[in-house]
Parts: structure tokens; sequence; C-alpha cells
């Protein structure tokens, strides 16, 4: 009985002991010592050194496929339009509301992704990538008749990524210039189709491609294309007629290529490209002798992952904004003789004001326009209107009914176009003092639909993630 006691005794004391050896490991390991953080976008993400060994022969393969001929003069000429702020200012007259339904001219079939097109002279052009040869696509098509002219392509190796293709192309009479995936650049002639010249960033600029793939959109200022490859130069411009680079801007914070793309900025006087890189926001001279410099640069706002192009304000204000909980950021420059310094005013949480993970806000009238993230509380995912100095100050939204996504939206005629995600498009009025609803009509039956819109000659252009359809949104009488 004693021996049994004793067994009794010991398997007790052992089995305590073995608990408070297990409680004391519990305590003090750290499961997530060899862990790394987790980005948005780091799923998938391609490897720096991807492809970097492949001698990628941009632009060379064309085809044409037909003619035609348009009287269409209206232009939709680069992201966000000829005046970079999301605003057709077209004096054609659209629809209230849908009718007896969308008058869908033409579709076609796209690559998966959210790239999206551009207009001019009755020809709509978008950078695609067709899957099934592993090329990125330069594609011209009749903005009437949805017929393809002619493409030019390149082969080049992309993975699925939530979608390949991202970038909407800059388009003038003489220069096209585009951007694909893995940083590859090509401009050539919007008529013709030929190749001018091709750049690949990564090779020339130790460019690091971005999660997802690129999202920039470059853009062309008087013949010359403004690209921003991180790397070893912060921001180049380069000739349009022969692809020379006629300025570098020098990186030394190694700030890193973004989503975001480069907005012109006038303040006093003086013409400047602003970029949100990722690393920071910065202001370089846009003529003169310094062109190129950096005139100020500010690291008090900067997410890992950023989309949104900065808001210009006027007087030297700026909004910057990106997703996954960053918020946004308020800021004023100011110049002191030929100096330049930005003062950082205030941050502010998703749900404090305007935030957004894809979408440009636009400014009208002295009022700032989004969509909420989901991250933003109560209001999430509704369509909002802020006074954009003090963005806190919610003048309106859409309400609890009337949400939206990640998809885009757009001014024109004084009514808002809104694309959700899954394809529904809404007409808002215009209205400073609160929503005003007027209709909305299922486009496709798709997904998302993020990539965005472009409008001419009362022709509306919009995506999902594989299929691009035109739309006449011209008032009937």
């Amino acid at each position: 009985m004693m021996l049994k006691t004793r067994v009794e005794t010991g398997l007790i004391s052992l089995t305590i002991l073995t608990c408070i050896v297990v409680f004391v490991y519990w305590f003090l390991h750290n499961p997530t010592k060899d862990l790394s953080i987790s980005l948005p976008g780091m799923d998938n993400r391609p490897a720096i050194a991807d492809g970097a060994s492949e001698n990628i022969k941009i632009g060379a393969s064309f085809m044409s496929y037909t003619s035609h001929a348009s009287g269409l003069k209206g232009s939709w000429t680069r992201f966000r339009g000829v005046d970079f702020d999301n605003i057709n200012k077209e004096r054609i007259p659209l629809i209230n509301s849908w009718g007896a339904g969308p008058d869908i001219l033409w579709e076609v079939e796209l690559g998966e992704g959210h790239a999206a097109p551009v207009i001019q002279n009755g020809k709509a052009y978008v950078l695609d990538y067709v899957e099934a040869r592993n090329t990125d696509a330069l594609r011209c098509f009749s903005l009437e008749t949805g017929e393809e002219l002619w493409s030019r392509w390149y082969l080049v190796k992309v993975k699925r990524n939530h979608g390949m293709s991202r970038t909407v192309p800059a388009i003038t009479d003489k220069y096209l210039v585009t951007m694909g995936p893995r940083c590859h650049v090509m401009c050539v002639n919007p008529e013709t189709g030929d190749l001018l010249w091709g750049k690949d960033l990564v090779k020339d600029y130790g460019t690091e491609i971005p999660f997802w793939y690129t999202g920039q959109c470059p853009i062309i200022v008087d013949d010359v294309a403004i690209l921003a490859p991180g790397g070893s130069s912060l921001l180049i411009g380069v000739d349009c007629a022969t692809g020379d680079v006629l300025w570098e801007t020098p990186n030394p914070d190694k700030w890193q290529m973004s989503h975001s793309s480069i907005m012109p900025m006038t303040f006093e006087g003086k013409k400047m490209y602003v970029y949100f890189a990722v690393g920071g926001i910065v202001g370089i001279s846009a003529e003169g002798a310094d062109v190129g410099k950096i005139l100020w640069k500010t690291n008090a706002f900067a997410p890992n992952v950023i989309a949104p192009s900065p808001v210009m304000l006027g007087n030297g204000k700026f909004y910057a904004t990106a997703g996954y909980g960053a918020g946004a950021a308020l800021f004023q420059l100011k110049k002191t003789g030929d100096t330049y310094s930005v003062q950082h005013l205030q941050t502010y949480k998703p749900s404090e004001g305007i935030a957004s993970e894809q979408q440009t806000p636009i400014l009208y009238k002295g009022r700032m326009f989004s969509i909420a993230p989901k991250d933003a509380g109560g209001i999430r995912n509704e369509f909002l209107c802020v006074d954009p100095n003090n963005p806190k100050n919610i003048l309106w939204t859409s309400g609890k009914t009337d949400r939206f996504g990640l998809g885009p939206y757009i001014m024109a005629d004084n009514k808002f176009f809104i694309l959700n995600d899954d394809g529904t498009l809404t007409i808002a009025k215009v209205n400073l003092n609160s929503f005003e609803f007027l209709d909305k009509a299922k486009i496709i039956d798709g997904q998302d639909a993020w990539g965005p819109f472009a409008l001419a000659d009362g022709y509306l252009l919009m995506r999902d993630s594989k299929k691009m359809v035109c739309i006449n949104i011209r008032a009937k009488n």
C-alpha cells in the first residue's frame, strides 16, 4: 500500500514538474522569431531578378489587321485624362438614366488584369497582357466599332498575381508611350504603330518591380516621356523622338517605384513633378536649367504600398493617401528665397475623411470626392465628399445603401459615373451638398472591375478583370 502511495505521489510530482516546464517554455518561447513581416502583395511577388538575364526585344512583333477612318476628335490622353484631374470637360450632354438599358456598342476579351485605355482621334489603345503567348501587347481598336486595327507586342514572361497588366499609356498626336508589368517602356507612332524605341528599367536603372507588378502610368510633357524608375535614378526625362535620356534625378535615399503615377504641380510660378515613391514624396524641377533637380522631399508619410497619386489642392498644398490602414496626409509647400520646404500638416486615419487603396480622389470646386476604403469603419465603401483643407469635415456620403468597392469613378457633364467591383455602373448628379443618386445598371457580369475609365466623344470605356466594353452614354436627344 505504501509503495503504491509513493508511486502515485511520484507520478503526480512528475506531472506537475512537466506542466511547469511546458508552461515556462510556452511563456518564454517566441513563435514568430523566424517569421518575416508579410506585406500586401508579397504573395507570389515576382523575384527582382526574375528574367534579369532575358534579352527582351521590346516591340519586336507587329501585325496590322485593318484600317479605319474616323471623324471623332475627342481625347483621353493619359491616366486621369488631359488635365490630370479625372474630369471630362467635353460639352457633350450625357445620359441621366439607363432607360431601357445600357447602350453597349462593343466588347473585347482582354488578358487578366486592370490596364486601362487611352483615346485619341477615334481610336482606343490599351497595353494588354496575352497570357497564351506570354506577351505584352499594345492593341489599337476603333472606338466606334471595336475592330482591332493593329497590335505590337514582345515576349516577356509574367506570372499571374492578382492580374497581370495595370497601367495606362500616354498619347499625343505623334507619340504613344507604355509601361509593361515588368517595367518595359515602349514608344510607338500612334497612327501607324511603328516602333520608335524601348527601355528596360530593371536592366538600365536597377528598378525593383513593385508588388503586383508595375502600376505607374507614364506621362508625356512637351514630347518628353517622364518616368520614375527608382533604383539608380528616381525620375528621368526621355526624348520621345529618339529615346535619348535628357535628364536624370539622383536617388540618394534609394526610394523605389510605387504604383502611384507622377503628377505635375506649379507653385509660385515654378513647374515641378510630384511623385509618391516607396520611401516618401518628392518634388522635382520640371523646367529650366535645373530640370530634374530635387526641390523638396519628405518621408513623413511613407506607406509600403501606394497606388493613388497625390492630389494638388492649389497654393502649394497637396494630399496623399494610401490603403491597408495607412490613411492619408496633408502637406504644405513653402518657399524662402530659392529654397523649398514641405510642412507635414496632419495625418488622417482611414475613418477620418478620405483615404483610398487604388483610385485617386477627384478635386472639384473646393471639394474632394472618393470612395472610403473597407477599413474606414462605419463609412466603409461609401462615396463621400469632404473639405480638402479639413478632410475630417465629411460633408456628405452616399449612405449605407449605396456602397462601392475598389473600382473607378469619373466626372463628366456634371455627373459622377461610379463603378462597383461587380461591374455595376452608378450615375449620380454632381452636388456639393448631398449625394444625388440618378440610376444604376449592371454592365459586365464579371469581377474585379478596377481599371480606370476612359471617356471621349460620349463613349465610355470600362473593364473588369478580363473584358473591356464601350458604352454610348450620349444623351438621346
